[in-house]
């Protein structure tokens, strides 16, 4: 049986309070709409256990006719965190599934709750990123043996940075409630987020009305670049690997398709000029002040988004970054963007990104999602 608001079933509706999945690798709610719940009862024909998400195949009886629904779930990476595997549910299964009904109509769902035999056996445990990141050592700032501060792995250190405590770029000082991917919870508090020209604003506002849905991240995996790496939520995140010899750091995104940033120390000789074309990371160079490593970046292109949520940016763009590791377990960032195409005036956005030690970054290569 299925249920659902809006759907054209003959059925009774059942009223459901869903969470939204932060974990998702695009929004939810540029694909399912959150205020049409569906419960949907019928027979498991398949799984697609494949990136960026798993899809569970059923068989549903609609009025007697057989309707074939795909529920969309999270990533394997994610499920896998979750207790789950490519067979915890097998074709023949009879289950209840509760989620979000497709915008467009068709029979597809995003689940956020599946039920066999009555018991639950998908439900992804929102506490436990929270949980690991609690059970870590504490520690000082790790340096190599000339006292500069270790920004990701090095001698006995393991892990990479996720969990940033700002899921976008927001002015320093502004209050703006968001899900993980940026999406404002307010519309009306859009102005505020930067200080915009007037073309800007709008194209923000209207991304925001849509969900998302044009992000091309997703649509085309294009890489995250600008500040846009250092914001992707778990169980993405990022290394940081230093090339010391060479006076280079490459900044490696978990996930997309192994994309990596290169960052030039300004005492490297061979550090030529900006190429003449315009690049997704830009071109980045690097100095030490004390402790906090500052970070010169231009030179990008427009084909990308430089933020969650759909901050536009021109060519003009130039970011400046200061990374520091104040502990063990903490990446202080705060980049400065001055965007004279598209801002009033430069602006700065600040967060923390913690270490979760001991592994890498889950893998997940990104596939198109084109219609």
């Amino acid at each position: 049986m299925a249920h659902g608001a809006g759907l054209g079933m003959k059925a009774s509706l059942s009223i459901l309070v869903l969470p939204i999945a932060a974990w998702a690798h695009h929004p939810v709610a540029a694909k399912f709409d959150p205020d049409r719940p569906v419960v949907l009862d019928g027979i498991v024909t398949g799984v697609d256990w494949a990136n960026p998400h798993v899809h569970v195949l059923i068989n549903v009886s609609v009025d007697g006719a057989l309707a074939h629904w795909a529920i969309e779930v999270e990533s394997p990476d994610v499920l896998e965190r979750s207790g789950w595997a490519l067979d915890t549910l097998a074709p023949g299964d009879a289950i209840s599934i509760e989620g979000i009904a497709a915008r467009d109509g068709s029979d597809q769902a995003w689940g956020t709750t599946i039920r066999r035999d009555g018991e639950r056996v998908l439900a992804v445990d929102p506490d436990v990123l929270a949980e690991r990141l609690a059970a870590r050592p504490g520690g000082a700032t790790p340096r190599w043996p000339d006292g500069r501060p270790v920004l990701g792995s090095g001698p006995g250190v393991s892990g990479y940075w996720t969990a940033p405590d700002r899921p976008a770029l927001v002015e320093d000082g502004v209050e703006a409630a968001m899900d993980a991917w940026g999406v404002l919870a307010h519309i009306e508090d859009a102005p505020a987020v930067a200080p915009f020209q007037t073309w800007a604003k709008d194209l923000y506002v209207l991304r925001q009305r849509e969900y998302l849905a044009d992000d091309p991240g997703f649509l085309y995996c294009i890489p995250p670049g600008g500040p846009r790496h250092f914001q992707m939520p778990f169980p993405f995140g990022l290394e940081i690997v230093e090339d010391r010899a060479r006076g280079r750091i490459f900044v490696l995104t978990g996930g997309g398709n192994s994309n990596w940033r290169l960052i030039t120390l300004d005492d490297d000789p061979r550090a030529g000029p900006p190429p003449s074309d315009p690049l997704f990371y830009g071109v980045s160079r690097a100095e030490w002040d004390g402790d906090t490593l500052r970070v010169e970046t231009g030179g990008f292109n427009e084909a990308f988004w430089f933020s969650n949520g759909g901050l536009p940016h021109t060519r003009a763009l130039r970011i400046t970054e200061r990374i520091s590791r104040p502990d063990l377990n903490t990446l202080n960032y705060a980049v400065t963007i001055d965007d004279p195409g598209a801002y009033t005036r430069p602006w700065t956005s600040t967060w923390t990104l913690q270490w979760l030690p001991g592994e890498d970054p889950p893998e997940h290569f990104c596939q198109g999602n084109r219609p």
